[in-house]
């Protein structure tokens, strides 16, 4: 079992506490689990925190309303707790619009950014779209929505060769309860227009990866997103779609390394 923090955050910590901090933020309706395949080669050389989002996995409901902002807290209150006074912050999804709202309430907080298959500014025809889907959530909860979800998550081959692996994504995804999982998923529609452009700018080392195939993490929103920090990365992973980090984790992982080589040396 994970441990818990006194609000009821789970989480698990890996490596050594001296070396340089990576925290590791799930996405929608996911779990710290998400990272099971990435954790073994970020800790030869990183101290690495996973943990569950407030309504996912082994932490508690949200204490109210869910925001971007209350998961930042979240988060900060997570590093306060171990003693961490910088971290590099990775987020998948939902997970890497955490980080950045967090990089905007805590920057002193962040070493640098890592951005996976995350949205960004969408046309206003495709947001509102977005949002109506998000406030319908409470109907069917997340059943109603996992079959189209690994559609869009993974790619036809891993689907018929890893059914396994599928079925538990499913029963993780379905394991939500039903008005925490409403509440996150209005976060990931609605929260993106938060993080446009803002005043002022990020200014923060920043690795954006997303994959080729991606239809709601776009290549052209990983590119929207480092046109709007200066000096960001972005690596476009070919063929895979948005679940691209459990399908082939090793492309994301040696990117990670790669950039966070390029920062220490």
């Amino acid at each position: 079992m994970p441990n818990r923090t006194p609000d009821g955050t789970a989480y698990t910590v890996h490596g050594d506490k001296l070396d340089p901090c990576i925290v590791l933020i799930h996405g929608l309706g996911l779990t710290q689990a998400t990272w099971q395949d990435h954790v073994s080669a970020l800790v030869a050389s990183h101290f690495v925190v996973t943990y569950d989002l407030y309504g996912h996995g082994d932490s508690v409901a949200p204490p109210q309303t869910a925001s971007l902002a209350l998961f930042a807290k979240q988060l900060d209150g997570l590093m306060s707790l171990l003693g961490i006074r910088s971290a590099h912050i990775v987020g998948f999804s939902l997970g890497g619009m955490i980080n950045r709202r967090f990089a905007l309430d805590f920057p002193q907080k962040v070493l640098s950014l890592g951005i996976f298959n995350s949205p960004h500014e969408r046309s206003p025809e495709l947001q509102k779209s977005v949002e109506l889907s998000a406030a319908s959530s409470d109907t069917g909860g997340p059943a109603a929505v996992i079959d189209a979800a690994i559609e869009r998550w993974f790619t036809p081959s891993f689907i018929k060769k890893q059914p396994d692996y599928i079925n538990r994504v499913k029963a993780t995804v379905l394991a939500n309860d039903a008005d925490s999982y409403a509440q996150s998923r209005v976060v990931l529609a609605n929260g993106v227009t938060e993080l446009i452009k803002p005043t002022p700018p990020l200014e923060i080392a920043t690795l954006i990866i997303t994959c080729e195939n991606d239809t709601g993490s776009t290549p052209a929103m990983s590119h929207a997103i480092a046109s709007e920090i200066a000096g960001a990365e972005t690596v476009i992973i070919p063929d895979l779609k948005h679940m691209g980090l459990v399908e082939s984790p090793s492309l994301f992982t040696a990117a990670l390394l790669l950039f966070l080589q390029k920062l220490s040396s």
